[in-house]
């Protein structure tokens, strides 16, 4: 007989099954139901889970095996794209247009799908998670032209990268190349990237079996991070071209 995934109660803080629980087919599939309540989305990502909505269900909760990561020192980037950057005028800055990043992600064509999970009510939810301060975007700046960026949710010392996206060629690799560095300055090992793709595994993501990822999540939470709040001031204005040298001991200090 096979196993359906779990229905959430209404109430916002009930707890979810372990991660272990989740389905094989579909992978990672773990629960059903609730809403996108901030309570709910903390208690969902400090143990190692997401949500991943899909047009005609209810909202769907996942914890794949294995899990797609950066290690926070190990992002690449081609030496052909690290040599142009050495020419870029390009600048990563924090927390000053989620908005305009979180529906550029929804607005971003992808291979192999058709449409995007990105919806409404997502969109709303996670605006309201950056304005209590546990979602952040990272953007990257032309002038004053945004040429791509990323967001995601903060909890302790660990980063959950939700979707990125480029309106120039390599807009997002700059921006999660930026954010590895700052992070790994920062004292964060890890930046989920939920679900393989040829694109992260370009940039150096990598597979972790899901015990050691939910091993590392419930580590990393507990671990004293910043305060709720934009990450504008710790990121600074920092230039694409100091991504060029992957070696150039130029890392950002916190609070900065």
């Amino acid at each position: 007989m096979r196993r359906l995934p779990f229905l959430l109660p209404p109430d916002p803080a009930a707890p979810f099954p372990p991660g272990e629980q989740a389905l094989r087919e579909p992978d990672g599939l773990l629960a059903v139901g609730g809403d996108f309540r901030p309570e709910r989305l903390l208690n969902a990502y400090r143990h190692g889970i997401f949500p991943w909505p899909s047009d005609g269900y209810p909202l769907l909760w996942w914890c794949p095996d294995p899990r797609t990561v950066f290690r926070t020192d190990a992002v690449r980037l081609a030496s052909k794209f690290r040599r142009g950057l050495r020419r870029s005028d390009w600048v990563v800055r924090a927390d000053t247009a989620f908005e305009q990043v979180i529906a550029a992600c929804a607005q971003a064509p992808r291979p192999g799908q058709d449409g995007t999970w990105i919806n409404d009510e997502l969109r709303e939810a996670y605006v309201g998670m950056h304005r209590l301060g546990h979602a952040h975007s990272i953007e990257v700046y032309d002038g004053t032209t945004l040429v791509g960026g990323l967001y995601g949710i903060a909890i302790g010392r660990m980063f959950f990268g939700e979707s990125m996206y480029s309106a120039r060629p390599g807009g997002s690799k700059v921006a999660i190349a930026a954010l590895a560095r700052h992070l790994h300055a920062w004292g964060w090992p890890l930046l989920d990237g939920q679900v393989e793709n040829p694109h992260l595994l370009s940039l150096g993501a990598v597979s972790m079996p899901r015990t050691q990822f939910l091993a590392e999540v419930e580590r990393l939470t507990a671990l004293p991070g910043f305060a709720p709040a934009p990450w504008t001031a710790h990121f600074g204005d920092y230039p694409a071209r100091a991504l060029a040298d992957p070696a150039v001991d130029d890392e950002p200090r916190a609070g900065a």
